[in-house]
């Protein structure tokens, strides 16, 4: 497996090499493995990690500690996932789905009041256009 320094992870990733250790410091990302010298050692495994914290910052415009909560319910989904799989009781696996469910839940309650923020800040500027508008009109008159 090939590791890569961090001025190659902040190349491919488009983050800082202080954004990529500040995502370290807030425990967002693992400590990569470092040489005998201190020098961070990155996996495809981390680099992956830190364009999905990318993605779900841009597309949901999460804040950090919304993707520590995000990256949190993730890990707790494949948890679930991995010991319903090793289950083969009804019931326990039951139980498992019941909190898989309980985690998708949340994540949806997480996002919607993320874009019901965003549905009122989208009104606020419409109703800001018809003001400019009105104003433009009147000046026409």
């Amino acid at each position: 497996m090939e590791l890569l320094k961090i001025e190659e992870v902040a190349k491919r990733t488009g983050l800082t090499k202080r954004a990529i250790r500040y995502y370290e410091d807030i425990g967002l990302i693992s400590a990569p493995e470092r040489t005998q010298g201190g020098i961070r050692m990155y996996s495809e495994e981390d680099i992956e990690k830190i364009n999905k914290i990318l993605l779900v910052k841009e597309v949901l415009g999460f804040s950090l500690a919304e993707i520590q909560q995000y990256l949190e319910f993730q890990t707790l989904i494949e948890q679930q996932k991995s010991e319903y799989r090793t289950t083969e009781d009804r019931e326990a696996r039951r139980l498992k789905l019941t909190e898989i469910l309980e985690v998708l839940q949340k994540e949806k309650t997480m996002i919607g009041t993320k874009i019901m923020r965003m549905e009122q800040f989208k009104e606020e500027l419409v109703e800001k256009e018809k003001r400019v508008l009105k104003a433009i009109d009147q000046l026409q008159e």
